[in-house]
């Protein structure tokens, strides 16, 4: 835990491969565009990827390694973005790392970011694993990101449990990759199926959305281009209502029929 004016927020989940890491590039992007100035702190040592998905995989020299060694100062291992400029990472070290990383070291390293941003975003390792316990204890706030299947849900709720025993709050809640079809159809659980078993408030809904893929793979943020994808707005309204913004949460089960009644009016006007 820390004590000072910085937000410092991490970005978990219980199961791999949920969209974490994509969430916590467009979240900096989007909230360094708002004029927040904004780190992202890589601390998945075992699998890094944030860089990638930043577009800045080439541009690294050092790594919170060499920050915690003492061999290269803060200013020389973050990088930032060039696009937008209030933003800039600290990358992950060797997975070596993950060998001898403490919680303390953590907290150090952070300790050395907040004085310099408003923002740290944490990402941490998926799961429950010295990882992420290490980056939890670096950290004052969470968001923690599932899909809406039962596995994923279910591994969000054992890592809001350690959570709340280490006093981390507030703890709020992204519901990723969801597909309104799906949950009409009761094949995927639906949104108040989720937050009441998590009993988590919700922060954002993102919808799936192939864009995020190709902006993956581009190294690309959909939040950098100005995307007006479903994602990308998504990722905005997130960075809003962390800033405290009343921005309304869309109602997946309204999707589809929306577009029913856009299709019944479009067919109604070339009749009449």
């Amino acid at each position: 835990m820390t004590g000072s004016s910085t937000r410092t927020i991490l970005i978990c989940s219980g199961k791999g491969g949920v969209g974490k890491t994509t969430l916590t590039a467009n979240l900096g992007i989007a909230l360094a565009s708002q004029g927040v100035r904004t780190a992202v702190l890589d601390a998945d040592f075992g699998l890094r990827n944030l860089d990638l998905l930043l577009g800045l995989e080439n541009r690294i020299v050092y790594t919170a390694q060499e920050v915690l060694a003492g061999n290269c100062r803060l200013e020389q291992a973050m990088v930032k973005h060039k696009l937008q400029p209030n933003l800039a990472l600290l990358p992950a070290g060797n997975p070596r790392m993950l060998e001898w990383l403490k919680p303390e070291d953590m907290q150090k390293i952070v300790g050395l970011i907040q004085p310099h941003f408003d923002v740290v975003l944490i990402d941490a390792p998926a799961g429950i694993e010295d990882g992420f316990k290490n980056a939890a204890a670096a950290a004052d706030e969470a968001i923690v990101v599932t899909t809406p299947e039962v596995s994923a849900v279910r591994d969000a709720d054992r890592v809001i449990g350690l959570l709340n025993t280490r006093g981390v709050e507030p703890i709020q809640l992204v519901l990723n990759r969801v597909r309104p079809k799906m949950m009409q159809s009761q094949e995927m659980l639906g949104v108040t199926d989720v937050t009441d078993i998590l009993a988590l408030p919700l922060l954002g809904l993102v919808f799936e959305d192939e864009q995020v893929i190709v902006s993956t793979n581009r190294g690309e943020p959909l939040t950098l281009n100005g995307s007006s994808s479903p994602a990308a707005i998504a990722y905005r309204n997130v960075a809003k209502r962390l800033q405290g913004e009343e921005v309304p949460l869309p109602d997946p089960t309204k999707q589809r029929r929306g577009l029913r009644a856009k299709m019944r009016q479009l067919m109604q006007t070339k009749l009449f």
